[in-house]
C-alpha cells in the first residue's frame, strides 16, 4: 500500500499557497476609515469655497450691471426729456430773433421774385421835394462781380466775398433821366461793413450800366454816366449809376451844371428806395413755433 499521505503541512507548502492562486501578488492594505471621511471633509469644504467665491463673483456682476443699466437709463431719460423741451414751442431768445432777421434778409435777393426786388415803379424825390415815380425798363441777367462792376470796384469787394450782382435801368417820371441800380451781394453783412469802407470815393466808377436796345435806355453807357453812387445795406451795397436819356456824355455836360441837376436826387432816391426794401426788418415770430407758445 502506498505508504499513508502525510496531512501536516510543511513550511514549504504554506510559503507556496501564499505565492499562488489568483490573488498572488496583490496588496491587500486598506485604508484607514477616519481618511475616507477626512477626504470627503476637504472636498465640500473646497466645493462650498467655490461655490461662496461664484456667488460673490456674480453679486459683484449683478452690482456693476445694475449700475450701467441706471445710468443708461438716467441718460435716456434725460435726453427724451431733453427733446420734448426743444420740440416745446418757447419765445425766441435776443440771439435767436436776430439770427432769424439776419437769415432773412441775407436770402432776400434770390428768394425774393424779381418785382420785390425791383419793382416796376418805384416812388422818388425830386427837386423841390416833389414826389414823382420812376418806371422800371428792363432787368439784366445777373452778372459775376467782375462783369458788372468797374474793376476799382471789384478789387475792393471780391476780398470779401462778392457773390453776384443783380442790375435793373429805371427812367424818371419826365423820361429825362437813366438809373442803373445793382446790388452787389456780399458773403455777410460784415463783410458788407468791411467792404463798404474800402471802397473808392470816386463819383465815376461803381456799378456798369445796364442798357435794352430799342429801349430809352439803348444809348446809356459808361461814357454817358454823369454820377456814380453806393449805400450799404447789411449783406448788400447797392450801387446807382444816371445819367441822361437823350446820350450825352459826361464831358459834354458843364461841371457847374450837375449840382443844378435832378439826376442826384433821382439817382440817390432810387438806390435808397432798393436798399431800405433789403433790410426792412421782417415780421418775427414770437416762439420757436409761430406765435404760440
Amino acid at each position: 500500500m502506498p505508504p499513508e499521505h502525510d496531512r501536516r503541512a510543511r513550511p514549504g507548502d504554506r510559503r507556496r499557497d501564499l505565492t499562488s492562486g489568483p490573488s498572488a501578488g496583490r496588496a491587500h492594505a486598506r485604508p484607514w476609515p477616519g481618511t475616507r471621511r477626512r477626504a470627503a471633509a476637504e472636498r465640500a469644504v473646497r466645493q462650498r469655497a467655490e461655490l461662496a467665491r461664484g456667488v460673490r463673483f456674480r453679486s459683484v456682476y449683478l452690482a456693476i450691471m445694475s449700475v450701467v443699466l441706471a445710468v443708461a437709463a438716467m441718460n435716456v431719460l434725460l435726453g427724451s426729456i431733453g427733446v420734448i423741451n426743444e420740440r416745446r414751442p418757447r419765445p425766441l431768445t435776443e440771439d435767436e430773433r436776430a439770427r432769424y432777421v439776419a437769415q432773412d434778409v441775407a436770402r432776400r435777393w434770390h428768394a425774393w421774385p424779381i418785382g420785390m426786388v425791383f419793382p416796376e415803379e418805384l416812388p422818388y424825390t425830386a427837386l423841390g421835394r416833389a414826389r414823382q415815380d420812376a418806371r422800371r425798363v428792363g432787368v439784366a441777367p445777373e452778372a459775376p462781380c467782375t462783369a458788372a462792376l468797374d474793376s476799382q470796384v471789384t478789387s475792393a469787394l471780391g476780398r470779401y466775398g462778392c457773390r453776384t450782382v443783380l442790375r435793373a435801368t429805371y427812367v424818371d417820371q419826365t423820361a429825362t433821366f437813366v438809373v442803373t441800380v445793382g446790388i452787389a451781394v456780399l458773403r455777410d453783412e460784415e463783410a458788407g461793413r468791411q467792404a463798404a469802407a474800402e471802397l473808392p470815393v470816386d463819383d465815376r466808377v461803381g456799378v456798369r450800366p445796364a442798357a435794352f436796345p430799342g429801349t430809352i435806355t439803348d444809348t446809356f453807357g459808361p461814357a454817358q454816366r454823369q454820377w456814380t453812387g453806393w449805400v450799404g445795406a447789411g449783406p448788400y451795397i447797392v450801387f446807382a449809376t444816371a445819367g441822361y436819356a437823350d446820350g450825352r456824355t459826361r464831358e459834354s455836360v458843364p461841371p457847374e451844371e450837375l449840382p443844378n441837376s435832378e439826376v442826384l436826387p433821382v439817382a440817390q432816391s432810387i438806390a435808397g428806395r432798393v436798399a431800405r426794401a433789403l433790410v426792412e426788418p421782417p415780421d418775427v415770430p414770437r416762439c420757436t413755433r409761430g406765435d404760440s407758445c
